[in-house]
C-alpha cells in the first residue's frame, strides 16, 4: 500500500493509521489479488479519513481498518447481489472463452449492440447460437478474430502470455505511465467546502459529482464517493440503456438521470457549472465531440477535478479500443497465468475493475484535500491495463493470515428499494467515525431529475 499512497501524493507518516485483518481464503489466486484489493481499499479509506480530519478540524487522522473479509466480499459485489431473491446474470452466453484454430479468444457481448457487432463481424445471424459461434471460431486464428471483431466495433481479444503482452506496443506504452496519473489543470481557486459538523464523518459531503461512467470500475468509484457523502448524479445517454442489474449493484447512494448531449446541452452545462468533480469512463476521445475532454471541461468550469478511466489507457495503438476487465485479463497474460495448458483462467473477481474503481475514488479524495490546501483544478487518470501491469509485476504476496474468510454473509446486508428488496455487499471502506453503509439504495435507472440535490 505504501507505493500506492506515494503515487497518490499522500504523506507517508499517515500509513501508521492503517491496520489490516488478514484472512486466508480471501480472493485466492496465483497472482497477489488479495494484496492488490487490500491496497486499493486501504488507500481509498486513508484518503477519506485524511480529508475528513481536515474538514472536521481533527487533531489527527482517524484510524483506518482494512478487513480482507469486507474487501473480498465487496470485490465480487455483483455476485452477491440479489434482487427480490433473484441472482443477476453477470455474463451473456456469448461472453466467454472460445477455442480458435491456434489458441483462444475471449469475447464480451453483454450489451445488445456489442453482441450485434460481434455476430455481424463473424458473418452470423442475430439468432446464432453458442454452437454456431464455436464452430466458426474454431476455424480461424485468434489474432484474425481479434482484428475482425474490433474492426466492426465489437470486443474479442486473443489470449496472450505475460511475455507476449510485454512485447506488445500497447503494453510498452502502458508501462511508461504511472499507475495513477495526476496533473494540475488550471490556477483557479476551487469551491471552499464547509467544515464537517456533527454526525458521521462524511469527507465528501457537499461535493457534487457528475458520473459519466458505465459497467463496474467507474461506477464503483462514484458509488464510493456517494458513500462518503458526495451528491453523485449519474448521467447516461437515453439511447444506451444500462443493464438494470449492473445499475442495481453500483447505484447505491446515487441518483440516475438521462441526457442526450447532442440535443440537451443546456441542462448539462447547468449541471457542469455547479459541479466539483466529473468522472468519465468511456474510451479516450469518445466524449470529446461533446466538449467533455479534460481541457474543455476545465476551461468551462475552472477549479474542476476531472477523473478519467479507460480499459487500455489514453496512449498507445489501442487507446481508442473498447475494453472490459475480462478481456484486459486475456490480453495482459493474466488469463494464461491463472489458467492451465488446457484452458485459460480468470481472477477470482473482476479485480481490475474494482481495484481501479477504489483507486480512482482515492485519487479524487486526495485531489480534494490538495485543493483545500492549494486550490487549482486537477486531473487524474487510470487504466485497467495499467492496473493489470501492477498486479502482474508490482505487488509482493503478503504473509499468511491469522483469520479465515469463510463467512461472506458477515459483510452482506439487505434493504428495500424502488427496484425491489436487495441483498448487497457492504462497503469495505472503513475508518473511525465514518459511514458504515450508503444513505440510500439505488432507484430505477434514469428516472431522477437532472439537477443537483
Amino acid at each position: 500500500m505504501a507505493a500506492v499512497w506515494e503515487g497518490l501524493g499522500g504523506d507517508p507518516a499517515l500509513l501508521s493509521r492503517v491496520s489490516t485483518v488478514v484472512r486466508e481464503g480471501a480472493l485466492e489466486a496465483r497472482l497477489p489479488v488479495r494484496e492488490l484489493a487490500r491496497a486499493c481499499v486501504g488507500a481509498c479509506a486513508l484518503a477519506a479519513a485524511e480529508l475528513a480530519a481536515r474538514r472536521a478540524g481533527l487533531a489527527e487522522v482517524p484510524e483506518v481498518r482494512v478487513d480482507d473479509g469486507a474487501v473480498a466480499t465487496a470485490f465480487v459485489s455483483e455476485r452477491h447481489l440479489l434482487i427480490d431473491g433473484r441472482a443477476p446474470v453477470n455474463f451473456a452466453p456469448v461472453s466467454r472463452f472460445w477455442r480458435t484454430a491456434d489458441g483462444w479468444v475471449r469475447t464480451h457481448a453483454n450489451y445488445p449492440h456489442h453482441r450485434a457487432r460481434l455476430l455481424g463481424a463473424l458473418g452470423l445471424a442475430d439468432d446464432a447460437t453458442v454452437e454456431d459461434v464455436a464452430a466458426l471460431l474454431a476455424e480461424r486464428s485468434a489474432l484474425e478474430v481479434e482484428e475482425t471483431v474490433y474492426g466492426a466495433g465489437g470486443l474479442a481479444v486473443a489470449l496472450r502470455t505475460a511475455k507476449e503482452w510485454a512485447a506488445h506496443e500497447q503494453a510498452i506504452a502502458v508501462a511508461e505511465r504511472p499507475l495513477i496519473e495526476r496533473e494540475r489543470m488550471d490556477s483557479a481557486r476551487a469551491r471552499v467546502l464547509a467544515p464537517l459538523d456533527g454526525g458521521p464523518l462524511l469527507p465528501a459531503a457537499g461535493v457534487r459529482v457528475l458520473d459519466l461512467t458505465r459497467v463496474i470500475a467507474g461506477p464503483v468509484a462514484t458509488r464510493t464517493l456517494a458513500l462518503l457523502g458526495a451528491d453523485v448524479l449519474r448521467v447516461d445517454a437515453p439511447q444506451l440503456p444500462e443493464d438494470p442489474d449492473a445499475h442495481a449493484d453500483t447505484g447505491f447512494g446515487k441518483r440516475s438521470t438521462t441526457l442526450d448531449l447532442a440535443t440537451d446541452r443546456r441542462t448539462f452545462e447547468e449541471l457542469l457549472a455547479a459541479a466539483d468533480v466529473v468522472v468519465t469512463g468511456y474510451r479516450p476521445g469518445a466524449l470529446d465531440r461533446f466538449g467533455l475532454s479534460p481541457e474543455a471541461l476545465a476551461e468551462r468550469r475552472p477549479g474542476l477535478i476531472v477523473a478519467q478511466l479507460s480499459a487500455w489507457g489514453a496512449y498507445g495503438p489501442w487507446r481508442e479500443r473498447r475494453g472490459f476487465d475480462s478481456v484486459v485479463q486475456v490480453a495482459t497474460g493474466i488469463a494464461a497465468t491463472e489458467g492451465s495448458p488446457e484452458r485459460p483462467g480468470a481472477l477470482p473477481a473482476q479485480a481490475l475493475d474494482h481495484g481501479t474503481g477504489y483507486l480512482l475514488a482515492a485519487a479524487v479524495l486526495r485531489a480534494l484535500t490538495e485543493q483545500s490546501e492549494q486550490g487549482y483544478g486537477r486531473f487524474v487518470r487510470m487504466a485497467l491495463a495499467r492496473t493489470a501491469a501492477w498486479l502482474t509485476d508490482g505487488i509482493e504476496r503478503g504473509a499468511a493470515g491469522d483469520a479465515t474468510y469463510d463467512r461472506p454473509d458477515s459483510w452482506l446486508a439487505g434493504t428495500d428499494s424502488g427496484i425491489g428488496h436487495l441483498r448487497y455487499a457492504l462497503p469495505p471502506v472503513s475508518f473511525t467515525g465514518g459511514p458504515a453503509d450508503w444513505a440510500r439504495p439505488p432507484g430505477p435507472w434514469g428516472t431522477d431529475t437532472a439537477r443537483w440535490a
